[in-house]
């Protein structure tokens, strides 16, 4: 069976709530392909009558704005011990760099880190949980937030949505090209990422003193 022929067969009710918690668990601070899911999503739900955009936007952005409030709490009781932890268990996502990387956004940003942070894929696991440990007011985040959501979450659905309602004589089967596109934008902003985090972490050492010798 194809891969579009099985999707059809799932309820929407499934695809909304697939969409929501992938989103959500992403925004709390877990390394998982959001960006991806909501792509391809909006796409099937052009193609497929069944899926609703606008309740699958809704369902995104509920995500989203849920999935960060929670990640914020975590980070906020956690404080700096949560980041350690998560390094050593996510050395990948959650190293030193990344992390100098992030919190250099956020002293530069403040509470528009949070809000630009969504369309990151690297920043979108740490703008809560940062937010959170760095102490940010509340009602600065939750305006960053819900509005970093809706812009994210729903914009992207409206979108690709639209994209596949105009390119449908090109989507009939199932839009790889979409989801390519999604994964090299995911990639490239994760590369960039990882780029800043690699030059931070060299200043970092660089701006370390060297251990005086032991003198025999």
């Amino acid at each position: 069976m194809h891969v579009q022929e099985w999707l059809e067969t799932v309820p929407a009710v499934s695809i909304y709530a697939l969409v929501g918690l992938v989103i959500g668990l992403e925004s709390l601070g877990i390394p998982l392909p959001g960006e991806i899911i909501l792509v391809s999503s909006a796409l099937l739900a052009s193609q497929h009558g069944d899926i609703n955009p606008v309740v699958l936007g809704a369902c995104a952005t509920a995500g989203a704005i849920i999935g960060d409030s929670i990640g914020y709490a975590i980070g906020r009781k956690g404080g700096r011990p949560l980041l350690a932890w998560l390094g050593a268990k996510f050395p990948k996502h959650f190293s030193e760099g990344h992390i100098a990387t992030a919190e250099r956004s956020f002293e530069k940003w403040g509470m528009w880190a949070v809000f630009f942070g969504r369309f990151i894929a690297l920043l979108r696991i740490f703008a809560g949980p940062l937010a959170g440990v760095l102490r940010m007011p509340y009602w600065k985040f939750l305006i960053a937030n819900v509005l970093g959501g809706i812009i994210w979450a729903g914009g992207t659905t409206a979108v690709i949505y639209y994209v596949g309602v105009v390119a449908e004589s090109w989507l009939k089967r199932f839009s790889w090209l979409g989801l390519v596109a999604a994964v090299l934008f995911g990639l490239a902003s994760m590369l960039i990422m990882k780029r800043r985090a690699k030059r931070m972490t060299t200043e970092r050492e660089a701006e370390t003193p060297a251990p005086d010798p032991v003198a025999p």
